[in-house]
């Protein structure tokens, strides 16, 4: 360890050696910098902080001033910013002397409320309880109404009132809400968005009441008002049923089409009208229903039904039977006086009377069951569907098989119309597409009609034309092209032929003037001429020699060489 550290000394030393005296200079700066650095932080951090006596500044100059000076009395150390803020050296200094500002009435009109209850003290009165959670419950309120996608802002105002003795006494607890929307937003439009802040504040705040909460936008339009929105609502309700409405006829529409142009294809189908006619009243039905009792269930296990029912048991029995016989009794009037029978009756005294009654009552028993069947919030009264079908276009072909053309120029058609059968079988696949029902006075009707397609047939008759040009066009070229390529290959035979035949009269012209030299030299020869040469005729001689031999050789090249010299020339 110890050599080590010699090392690093002596590392130290041989790099501190080998440095300049200004780079010496900037390491002591350095270093001097940072020890500052730490001298400055450990002094301001370990110097108390500084509280706002307020969280808003004092726009009020006097008020500012007024505060300042009871600052000073109190001999609080302090110190105001151009903003208008006030800051203290310590809370409690700033707790102390906000009581005060408060007992004097120097607290400013547009400091929040809030402000004098952040104080810090041993003991809390029951009002400052139910501020700070009156306090709490609105701004936790605020900050939900705020966290919504469609508000931008929100102010709440709660109002708690005292509690009474007598519920008489008591006044409610209200509420008011105002909120900022979003751009874009549509809260105060939907009901639904309303009602939900509605039971938000409703479920925060205890003890209130729908009727005592009022939503407010900030132009100062209520929203929570829905008896005023029934109107609205009844709107919104006859949009979804014609949505509805229109969902269904297109669900249809879309059905109908898949299915035809499967089979007579996708341009020979149209379907004008699908008039789907909803009832969208609410219905609620009740029913009764009596079944018979069963003694003994079904066997599954049996391919037969083995099972034993009754339609009802007995459950009560009563039987009367009664039998009189004897005379009449007719009550007569006091004594002395003449009774008050009618003479119909006095005729029937001394007769004797038979009565006999006998009934046999029994209850019966039945299995009952309660249905209660709510209906569907719509229900299909009606449908009415309408379908025209297309014939088929065909082209006509001539005998050679090429496409048949009109004296107009356009394409000959033949059209061949729809058979009956298969507009019945269309129809019949409509009526299952769409549930058909004949007791609802649904109505399907598949007819023949000739579309009409004269824009197609220009546009097709015309594309036709186009290709027709184009094909002429194509073989003009290709016959230009070739008459240029057949001209250029005859001019070049014909050259080439010139160029030979000039090429041999040339060789016939040497050969003849080499033949008349020959036939001098041996004339000469013959007569014992000394013909006596001079250098350069010899040397004329010896070259024509070679350029003979050259042109039996290389014919070709030597005639190019001729012809660049007559070109020269």
């Amino acid at each position: 360890m110890n050599e080590w550290f010699k090392k690093v000394i002596e590392r130290v030393k041989t790099a501190w050696g080998k440095w300049s005296g200004i780079q010496k200079i900037i390491f002591f700066a350095i270093i001097a910098a940072v020890i500052a650095g730490i001298v400055v932080i450990s002094t301001v951090s370990s110097s108390p902080g500084e509280v706002a006596l307020f969280t808003t500044p004092i726009s009020d100059q006097d008020l500012l001033y007024k505060i300042s000076m009871r600052l000073d009395e109190e001999s609080v150390e302090h110190k105001v910013t151009e903003d208008g803020m006030i800051y203290v050296n310590d809370k409690a200094s700033a707790n102390r002397m906000v009581s005060i500002l408060m007992r004097e009435d120097l607290i400013p009109s547009d400091i929040s409320p809030w402000d004098v209850f952040k104080m810090d003290r041993w003991t809390v009165t029951d009002f400052e309880r139910e501020v700070n959670l009156q306090r709490a419950v609105t701004e936790g309120l605020e900050d939900h109404i705020e966290a919504l996608d469609d508000v931008d802002d929100a102010k709440v105002t709660l109002v708690m009132p005292e509690t009474e003795l007598f519920t008489e006494d008591q006044d409610p607890v209200t509420a008011s809400v105002i909120i900022t929307p979003k751009p874009g937003s549509d809260i105060t439009t939907s009901r639904k968005k309303i009602e939900g802040i509605e039971k938000l504040v409703l479920f925060a705040v205890q003890g209130l009441k729908t009727e005592n909460i009022v939503i407010t936008d900030y132009r100062g339009t209520i929203l929570n008002d829905f008896e005023d929105m029934a109107e609205f609502d009844r709107l919104e309700l006859t949009k979804r049923q014609m949505d509805q409405k229109a969902k269904l006829e297109r669900k249809y529409k879309a059905e109908i089409l898949n299915e035809l142009k499967g089979v007579f294809g996708s341009d020979r189908v149209r379907v004008f009208r699908v008039d789907v006619d909803l009832d969208m009243g609410k219905k609620t039905v009740e029913t009764d229903e009596y079944f018979p009792i069963t003694i003994k269930p079904d066997n599954p296990d049996t391919p037969y039904d083995d099972s034993e029912v009754i339609k009802n048991v007995p459950r009560s029995e009563q039987i009367v039977d009664e039998s009189y016989k004897g005379t009449g009794f007719n009550p007569e009037g006091p004594p002395g006086q003449e009774g008050q029978t009618p003479p119909a009756y006095k005729d029937l005294e001394g007769l004797v009377g038979d009565y006999n009654n006998k009934s046999n009552t029994i209850n019966y028993e039945v299995n009952e069951r309660k249905i209660h069947e709510e209906k569907n919030p719509w229900e299909i009264k009606r449908i009415t569907v309408a379908v025209a079908v297309d014939g088929v276009w065909t082209r006509v072909y001539n005998d050679k098989g090429l496409l048949s053309i009109t004296p107009e120029g356009t394409i000959e058609r033949k059209y061949t119309d729809v058979d009956n059968s298969a507009l019945e079988k269309a129809r019949i696949l409509v009526e299952h597409s769409i549930g058909y029902n004949a007791t609802r006075g649904d109505s399907v009707s598949v007819e023949h009609l000739k579309f009409d397609r004269t824009e197609q047939f220009e546009k097709e008759d015309e594309k036709y034309r186009n290709q027709k040009r184009l094909q002429q066009a194509l073989l003009y070229s290709i016959i230009g092209v070739a008459i240029i390529i057949l001209a250029f290959i005859v001019f070049r035979l014909i050259s080439r032929e010139l160029e030979r035949r000039r090429r041999l009269r040339e060789e016939e012209l040497a050969r003849q003037h080499q033949a008349m030299r020959e036939a001098a030299l041996r004339s000469a020869e013959e007569e014992s001429v000394d013909v006596e040469m001079s250098v350069e005729e010899r040397a004329r001689m010896e070259m024509q020699e070679h350029a003979m031999n050259m042109a039996r050789e290389h014919p070709e090249d030597v005639a190019q060489l001729i012809r660049t010299w007559l070109a020269e020339e």
